[in-house]
């Protein structure tokens, strides 16, 4: 009679499968390590701590194997397991759109600032909407709020739709497939874009998480990684509110290059934020005022 194997512990895979993500290159090999067995067996992360003897079981196990592989692939964790944690909010993901990341959440913070009165009934526009992540956590700070979200993405707009209607805000949220702004009429009180900002020479370079993952259509920002920038910015003075904000997230040292393009189309950059790493992340602005910012502020 042949003899069974026992279950493999959970100590045991999540040791085996750390080593594997690390020797792949995975930065954070432990942590992923410890989501997709959480997701493997159906439990929470906070579950398996202190549980490392416990035995898992042949499928779950088979089921966190497959997750291994992926990730050892340099696949993203999300897309692993569908679902990304932003801000507040729990998103659907999928390969059309652009993975949510915490430097992101900068944008968001800058978006509340220049809307700081939760009763008030603002007017927001999302620009390249992707996930719905800044609409949606926008919306959800700011609960008179209403939103528009605009994709060239079609499968995009539907993963926006979806997360809308998951979140509750369907009925403050409406998405639409366009290019950028050309389509919507004002006054906006606040526009909101994370728009492809990487040059398309540099997109190889980037990490396989995101080269190899990320729609190209979300990182190509053209041969200087600006020419979204200039198509937002050429329909925004007949978009924003006299008294509107347009916030934009821009790569790393993009920030005073894009301050320059909107000084040149009728805009001053009232704040610059930077994200955890220190990285100018965020640039507000509004229509020109008798104040411009002065050399010492343009330095991000």
């Amino acid at each position: 009679m042949a003899e069974t194997t026992p279950p493999k512990t959970l100590g045991a895979l999540l040791t085996a499968a750390t080593a594997r993500l690390a020797e792949a290159g995975v930065e954070t090999p432990a942590r992923d390590a410890r989501l997709l067995l959480a997701d493997a067996m159906a439990v929470s992360p906070a579950a398996l701590i202190g549980a490392g003897r416990d035995p898992v079981s042949p499928t779950a196990a088979a089921r966190f194997e497959a997750h291994i592989i992926r990730r050892a692939e340099r696949e993203p964790v999300s897309r692993i397991l569908g679902r990304r944690g932003f801000w507040t909010l729990d998103l659907a993901v999928d390969p059309a759109v652009l993975d949510p990341r915490a430097d992101s959440e900068t944008l968001v913070e800058a978006a509340l600032d220049a809307a700081p009165d939760r009763a008030r009934a603002w007017r927001v526009l999302d620009l390249g909407v992707g996930s719905g992540c800044l609409l949606l956590a926008v919306l959800s700070e700011r609960p008179a709020a209403i939103g528009l979200g605009i994709d060239r993405s079609a499968a995009a707009a539907g993963i926006a739709r979806a997360n809308a209607a998951a979140l509750g805000l369907d009925g403050r949220a409406w998405i639409a497939v366009g290019d950028w702004a050309a389509a919507v009429a004002g006054p906006i009180d606040l526009v909101l874009a994370n728009p492809p900002y990487i040059a398309r020479g540099e997109i190889a370079d980037l990490a396989p998480e995101v080269a190899g993952h990320d729609p190209r259509l979300a990182l190509d920002g053209g041969a200087d990684g600006l020419d979204a920038y200039r198509a937002i910015l050429a329909g925004l003075p007949r978009l924003l509110a006299p008294d509107g904000h347009a916030v934009f997230e821009v790569g790393a040292g993009q920030w005073a290059a894009l301050a320059d393009l909107a000084l040149a189309a009728g805009f001053e950059a009232t704040a610059c934020r930077r994200d955890s790493a220190g990285i100018a992340r965020v640039l507000s602005v509004r229509r020109m005022g008798k104040k411009r910012l002065g050399k010492s502020q343009r330095t991000g």
